[in-house]
């Protein structure tokens, strides 16, 4: 066999699957370690770009999740394209370009001059860099899941699609632990003059890691005895499985959102905490979920995903108004504060560690990317993209300060109703 030939499709070294996992896992790393970055900054972009003379905090904050919202809703159009692409060409490729847009967007907006600097333009230009993140971002799910779940050994592909999960919580503690960290050593007035930047400047050694793991990655082998190409899959097959994915992942979306990402200018802009409790106590929900999802994942491959799901949502409904009135109560120690950011963060982690694999199974291999991809895009530019906007917009029009604990709840109470349908064997299955 000459230099140039081509191994066979079912010969790979042993490490292989570890390779896939790492190359999977680290675009993932990179894409919400940049969303953690944002929303743990929100207040700091929002003074810098949104805010112009005669406005007021809050609406430059609501310009701010307004832009933040944007890229969600780009977030189906990747899924999309980028999701073809790896349906057809293969997971390499996609996974490659996607990670190349992501870090470049990001590193941009590092570079950004401000609106003191050009203007009206700036916020134009950060929504624009926004618009293409949100592009990438929505083939970087489909591209990564199908790779990971697709390499998993037998019985641990709720483990190896869990890593996408732990990953993003990677990133969003990364993100928002590298912008306390800046709090803490940086006076104020050079945070919001310089430091803001260099978090997102740090982007770049990450992107680049990325692009040579994935640069050097096998395609998944397909299933054996699988026909070529596989069967074909009705166009509205796919879109009921899209639209039950999306009731079954909501409330990970939500919640998620709500507890992770919204929580550091929720406790500013709402409770007056300052920004360096504020963003301490999104490291610590975000360390929570951390903690939990490759242990709900594990768990899941033994007793099934439905189980482990529910369990996480039902936990954010009857408990996410108790652990909010916590953080509410001036009377509250700081260690009752830290368990119940602790616990709202490995709740969300109880949904998110089985939830990769779980989507993974609802579609077959030809439309994988497309379909689960689809299916998260949307619920996240829904109900993940939109909870910052929402959420501080119905607290400056009621003064209701419960109001991200009924979002949350709201969110999962619907998502236990389409997760009791989910087939209790289904993780036993061979993948399509």
């Amino acid at each position: 066999m000459g230099p140039l030939a081509l191994r066979p499709a079912d010969v790979r070294r042993p490490s292989t699957p570890r390779r896939a996992l790492l190359a999977g896992s680290v675009g993932n790393l990179v894409e919400w370690y940049e969303f953690g970055v944002y929303g743990s900054l929100a207040t700091v972009i929002a003074a810098n770009f949104f805010r112009y003379e005669g406005s007021s905090g809050a609406e430059a904050l609501v310009a701010t999740y307004a832009s933040f919202a944007l890229a969600f809703f780009f977030r189906p159009v990747g899924a999309v394209v980028f999701g073809r692409l790896g349906d057809r060409l293969g997971r390499r490729p996609a996974l490659v370009v996607v990670v190349g847009l992501m870090t470049l967007a990001t590193v941009t907006i590092g570079l950004l001059p401000t609106r003191a600097a050009i203007g009206a333009a700036a916020p134009w230009l950060l929504t624009l860099l926004r618009a293409l993140q949100g592009l990438s971002a929505g083939g970087e799910f489909g591209g990564a899941v199908s790779l990971m779940t697709e390499y998993a050994p037998v019985g641990r592909r709720g483990l190896y699609g869990a890593w996408q999960s732990f990953t993003v919580a990677l990133g969003l503690l990364t993100g928002a632990g590298t912008a306390a960290a800046l709090a803490s050593a940086l006076p104020a007035e050079a945070l919001y003059a310089w430091g803001w930047r260099v978090p997102f400047l740090l982007a770049l050694p990450l992107g680049a890691a990325a692009l040579w793991l994935r640069t050097a990655l096998d395609e998944p082998p397909p299933p054996p005895a699988a026909p070529a190409g596989g069967a074909p899959v009705a166009p509205r097959e796919l879109a009921r499985a899209v639209v039950l994915g999306i009731g079954r992942i909501m409330g990970w979306s939500a919640a998620g959102y709500t507890f992770l990402v919204v929580l550091p200018s929720y406790l500013q802009a709402t409770l007056g905490a300052s920004l360096r409790e504020a963003l301490l106590a999104t490291a610590l929900a975000n360390a929570g979920f951390a903690a939990s999802i490759l242990p709900a994942g594990a768990l899941s491959d033994r007793i099934g995903r439905r189980p482990v799901m529910l369990g996480g949502a039902l936990g954010v409904v009857v408990l996410a108004l108790p652990l909010l009135h916590v953080l509410q109560s001036p009377g509250a120690s700081p260690w009752l504060r830290a368990g119940a950011v602790l616990l709202a963060g490995a709740l969300v982690g109880l949904m998110a560690g089985p939830g990769p694999a779980m989507l993974a199974e609802m579609f077959p291999r030809r439309v994988r990317c497309t379909g689960l991809g689809l299916a998260y895009a949307l619920a996240g530019g829904v109900f993940s993209g939109c909870a910052g906007l929402v959420i501080t917009a119905l607290i400056a029009r009621t003064g209701d300060t419960s109001v991200p604990a009924y979002y949350a709840a709201g969110a999962c109470a619907l998502s236990c109703c389409a997760l009791l349908g989910l087939p209790g064997r289904g993780h036993r299955e061979p993948l399509g």
